[in-house]
């Protein structure tokens, strides 16, 4: 698909099976990254800029979420076109000596371009959330070819949806977490520090008890000096928030902020001008409870990270708009991916300084 061409088309919403909606200045671009696939449904889509400028997008894509057929899927942007998505890992286990293949379903790829080093994916394996394990491969050429994939070691994940950062000092910080088997499950933080790209590692947390307030898969955000700021998904019907004052070896208790959360994935990333921009679903609804509904798409914008103002409704219709994925480009512009209905991955491409934020009203979305 070619953005560029496309561009009058993608922005009025015309493209084959998304609804119209009202002209955006904030949006250069939007459209599927494929239009057809040999898997009818796919979730969890990570995107990154590699070294030489290239955008690359992952997901996981198979019969649907859990089934073992499902696998790790990416694609590159080049030349304003999107490659045709290749299949890059799995969950086979072993072949059994009747020719029948052990194989668990994949989940949650995440994209990382080191400084000065290969472009890291990081992704689960397993039967279930409570029971995947993380797994990582890596590429030399822009993510053209990737080694063999090779489990983390016993107790570490690696960035569990959202992607890590990369500290001053070189060491990449992963935001981490845990859901356990109990009934009712505990949902708790963590974050994992890695000085060697991925073959040594150091546990840190977990940061709450995942009882009183149960978060999973935080976003890193930097305030400043050595202060962060974690945000992300809640059961208790909010975004959640912990800060750290030391580069992320220590972090302060967990609370909750004040966007509304639906217990759905979310995405943030601190902007090069110091503002901060999340992508979540402004939908209030009952504590612990989702009920489908995965619609609006927002964008929210931020001086400090805990006061937001309305930026932008990147879908409004009945669906599923779900787990977004969120960069900034060395170009300055924002690339947003995310799950279009099961169906496919859609990215959508925002000028930040056309932004045009705007106050809450009572929390509500202002019309």
């Amino acid at each position: 698909m070619n953005l560029t061409r496309l561009l009058p088309i993608l922005v009025l919403g015309l493209l084959p099976g998304a609804p119209a909606r009202a002209v955006s200045p904030a949006i250069v671009s939007e459209g599927f990254i494929y239009e057809t696939a040999p898997f009818p449904q796919c979730h969890a889509s990570t995107i990154e800029q590699t070294t030489g400028g290239d955008l690359v997008a992952a997901w996981f894509g198979g019969t649907r979420e859990k089934h073992p057929d499902v696998g790790i899927w990416v694609a590159r942007l080049e030349a304003g076109q999107w490659t045709v998505p290749v299949e890059v890992a799995n969950g086979v286990q072993y072949r059994r000596p009747d020719g029948s293949v052990s194989r668990h379903p994949t989940w949650n790829p995440v994209l990382f371009q080191a400084r000065g080093g290969p472009l890291l994916l990081f992704y689960k394996a397993g039967p279930t959330p409570e029971t995947w394990w993380g797994m990582l491969t890596q590429s030399t050429d822009g993510g053209r070819t990737w080694s063999p994939p090779r489990r983390l070691p016993e107790g570490i994940l690696g960035p569990v949806k959202n992607r890590p950062v990369q500290l001053a000092n070189g060491e990449i910080l992963c935001p981490v977490s845990d859901e356990t088997p109990e009934k009712p499950s505990k949902w708790s933080v963590h974050f994992e520090r890695t000085r060697d790209l991925g073959l040594t590692w150091e546990r840190i947390g977990p940061v709450n008890d995942g009882v009183a307030i149960q978060a999973i898969q935080p976003s890193i955000l930097f305030l400043g000096g050595d202060r962060l700021l974690a945000i992300g998904r809640s059961r208790q019907n909010k975004i959640f928030e912990v800060a750290s004052s030391d580069g992320g070896r220590t972090w302060g208790p967990l609370g909750l902020g004040t966007l509304p959360n639906p217990n759905s994935g979310t995405d943030a990333v601190t902007l090069a001008d110091g503002r901060h921009l999340i992508v979540y679903n402004h939908i209030p609804g009952e504590p612990g409870q989702w009920g489908g509904k995965r619609s609006p798409l927002n964008v929210a914008i931020s001086a400090d990270g805990r006061k937001w103002q309305a930026a932008e409704v990147l879908e409004n219709e009945p669906g599923e708009y779900s787990y977004p994925a969120v960069i900034q480009s060395r170009d300055g512009r924002v690339h947003i991916t995310y799950t279009w209905k099961r169906q496919r991955v859609k990215h959508v491409v925002l000028d930040p300084r056309r932004l045009e934020p705007r106050d809450f009203v009572d929390g509500q979305w202002p019309k």
